[in-house]
Parts: C-alpha cells; sequence; structure tokens
C-alpha cells in the first residue's frame, strides 16, 4: 500500500510516499481502508520529535473509512462498516489498522470529511466547554485562534449555549469567519493587543474561562483577562510549551484555576468516546455545529498539508485523501 513514511525527524520535508505492507488486523483490530486522514498539530510534533516514537513510522492520528478485516476478538465491528477514529498512529495510508476501542461508527448523514473533522478538532472542542470548564449562559468564554479548527467549533457551541464570546484572529479574514461563527468579538491579535482589548470588551472585569490552544505566547496576558476564581484551559501549545507556573502566582492573580488538558483524558472510556462522537455528529446531521474544511490534500501532499498548517495561513480542518 502508498503511505507517508518518516524515516528521520525534521521538516515538512523527510515526509515521503512510500509502498509499505498493508497492516494486519491483530485479535482485538480491525484494518480499515482510509478515505480520509485528518491533519493536525500533533503530527507535526511526532514529525520533528518533540514527542517521540520508534524510526521509521507513518504520520496521522484519525481518518474515517471502511473496515476491510477484522480480528477474531472483535465484536461489534463487521466488515463494510463505515468508521472514524482518532489516536491511532498511522493513519497517512491507504490501510491502517486500529483497535476496536477507538473505532466508532459514523451515521449515513455524515460524510467521511464531516466524521474526520469531528474527531480530533470536534471532541476537544466539546470536553471543553462541557467539561473542562462547563460552560453556562451568560458567562464570557475568551477563545484563542477562533478560526482554527477547534476554534471554530468551541464558538459554535459556546454560542448555542448562550454564553458571551470574545475570540482571538490573526487577520480580519479570519476574523470574519468566527464572528459567521458566532463569536460576539473578535480581536485581530496582529495589530490589537488582546490583555487590553478583553479589559475593554468587559468594563475591566474579565472573563470567566480562556480556552487556549496557543501556549506560551498568550500564557502570561491570560492570567490578566479572567475573573476572580476564573478558569484557563490549555488544551494546545501551537506556539511552545507554557513555563513553569508558581502556583502562587494564580493565588496573586485571583485565585484563578489552571488545566493542561488531553483529548484522551475526556475520551478515557469507550462509552464517553461514543457518547461524545454521538453527540457530535447529531449536532452536524441537525445543522447546528458546521464543519469547515479549509483544504483537502492527495497524500503525496502531506508535506505541503504540513507546511501549510504550520504558516496557520488557512481557516478550518485540513485532510489528506489516500
Amino acid at each position: 500500500m502508498k503511505a507517508i513514511r518518516v524515516r528521520h525527524i525534521g521538516g515538512p520535508e523527510v515526509m515521503e510516499l512510500a509502498e509499505v505492507p498493508t497492516p494486519q488486523a491483530k485479535a482485538s483490530e480491525a484494518v480499515v481502508k482510509v478515505n480520509v486522514a485528518g491533519v493536525n498539530s500533533i503530527d507535526g510534533q511526532f514529525r520533528d520529535g518533540r514527542l517521540r516514537t520508534p524510526l521509521p513510522f507513518i504520520p496521522g492520528q484519525e481518518g474515517a473509512g471502511v473496515v476491510t478485516a477484522v480480528g477474531p476478538q472483535v465484536k461489534a465491528l463487521k466488515i463494510g462498516d463505515r468508521v472514524a477514529w482518532s489516536g491511532t498512529l498511522g493513519s497517512y495510508a491507504e490501510y491502517v489498522a486500529a483497535p476496536e476501542e477507538h473505532l466508532v461508527p459514523v451515521p449515513p448523514a455524515i460524510s467521511d470529511d464531516q466524521a474526520t473533522a469531528a474527531m480530533m478538532h470536534g471532541l476537544t472542542a466539546h470536553y471543553l466547554v462541557t467539561d473542562a470548564h462547563k460552560l453556562k449562559a451568560g458567562e464570557t468564554a475568551l477563545v484563542h485562534a477562533a478560526a482554527g479548527g477547534v476554534g471554530l467549533m468551541v464558538v459554535q457551541m459556546a454560542h448555542a449555549i448562550g454564553a458571551r464570546v470574545i475570540g482571538t484572529a490573526s487577520s480580519d479574514e479570519k476574523a470574519q469567519l468566527a464572528r459567521e461563527a458566532g463569536a460576539d468579538e473578535v480581536i485581530v491579535f496582529t495589530r490589537q493587543d488582546f490583555e487590553t482589548e478583553v479589559k475593554r470588551l468587559t468594563d475591566g472585569k474579565g472573563v470567566e474561562v480562556v480556552y487556549d490552544g496557543v501556549g506560551k505566547a498568550t500564557f502570561e496576558k491570560n492570567l490578566n483577562v479572567m475573573r476572580l476564581r476564573g478558569m484557563l484551559v490549555v488544551y494546545g501549545m501551537s506556539s511552545g510549551a507554557v513555563p513553569p507556573v508558581d502556583p502562587a502566582k494564580l493565588s496573586e492573580k485571583g485565585s484563578l484555576y489552571m488545566a493542561r488538558t488531553t483529548l484522551a483524558h475526556f475520551t478515557a472510556t469507550r462509552e464517553e468516546l461514543l457518547a461524545r462522537t454521538s453527540a457530535l455528529f447529531s449536532m452536524i446531521a441537525g445543522g447546528s455545529l458546521k464543519v469547515r474544511i479549509a483544504k483537502k490534500y492527495p497524500l503525496a501532499e502531506a508535506p505541503q498539508a504540513h507546511r501549510d498548517m504550520e504558516a496557520r495561513k488557512l481557516a478550518g480542518k485540513l485532510l489528506l485523501a489516500p
């Protein structure tokens, strides 16, 4: 089969299209023909060595496709089932072998593109607003990178709950996308200081919660824009890791709460994974959650997809088509 192979860590150029053996299903696995694979920042972190995995490897953590084989201990899946997944390394390929527990059924009303976009980005947005900080009507949320794959979904969900949403974006075009998704205010951080603007927009009171996938570049100012006992949820580090934090600083800033979350801990059981994906697919099918696909690339163009992702020029989900 054709797959993207990484033999040594580095930039996007280390990803090469290669012929590799088609995976075989282990006892509790299924082999899936990959129709669509998702492109995510974590893929770049494996590629450049920030996250480690034995070399060589096939990148990619999520996708959607059709089951072509099942292991003897697989209970709920059969050949021909449409499924989607996240957290399974090796998805930049024509076929992937995935544990049954990672695979979720895709309803007929949901396309492969929508299903893929609903996995890492959609599931992350869902746990952010429903669990990491259970957002309530009337609260004000600051959403960084509000026109990104996660950001657009957080904005839509927060708006539907009845929260006031302040977003940040890098350009007027992205700011408009965030507004169309339901953001009440959008700060273009390339020419406006988000700390100053958030304080102005909240009459100096600050926000109840900050949802931040940026990390290092926004961290210090985040602490200055939260209300008393506000919550900072850091779910990503696109600008680099947050430096060590003295808990006393959180006290000084107003007894603030802070969490560094990851999707795996909010889909820790099969039941929770199925409940979240079912909720997301229902929102998408019903039209209350819109998935924005920024661009879809042939598998061989995975290096360009990574360049575009890391340049942050495109708003929405990037996909590969094996």
